[in-house]
């Protein structure tokens, strides 16, 4: 090989951003890791299901969801400007005393609380009766 092409193939050898990693970049370890609190995909469905109906009623308009240390909560709104009408809560440290959900209203009273998500959000499917 030639003078110019061990200088070309120096120069095309360069080291990869994720080789070079400085002291703070480096990856935490799996001990310090804490879990994060979520709905798992039948919690959703009943959810979004009762959000879907209420929605086709014309009572709520959206939601949104939180996924903390501690809990998760999924928020339903009339509108998206405004304090959320009910907040339903997943807390799992409650979950062998009181219930790991509960139906929280804006004001926060709980209506129902328990172990099982179908009978805490029938509190919210209650049919509208007609008053004569």
């Amino acid at each position: 090989m030639t003078d110019s092409q061990d200088q070309i193939s120096a120069a095309v050898i360069v080291p990869l951003r994720s080789e070079t990693r400085t002291a703070s970049q480096q990856p935490t370890p799996p001990s310090s890791f804490t879990p994060q609190i979520s709905f798992d995909r039948f919690e959703l469905n009943a959810l979004l299901s009762l959000y879907g109906r209420k929605v086709a009623d014309g009572e709520w308009r959206d939601y949104a969801m939180d996924f903390m240390k501690d809990r998760a909560v999924f928020s339903v709104f009339r509108r998206s400007a405004e304090y959320p009408l009910y907040r339903i809560e997943k807390n799992p440290k409650l979950a062998r005393r009181q219930g790991a959900y509960s139906v929280i209203t804006a004001a926060g009273q709980v209506l129902k609380r328990g172990h099982e998500l179908a009978r805490v959000l029938a509190v919210l499917d209650k049919p509208v009766r007609l008053v004569v």
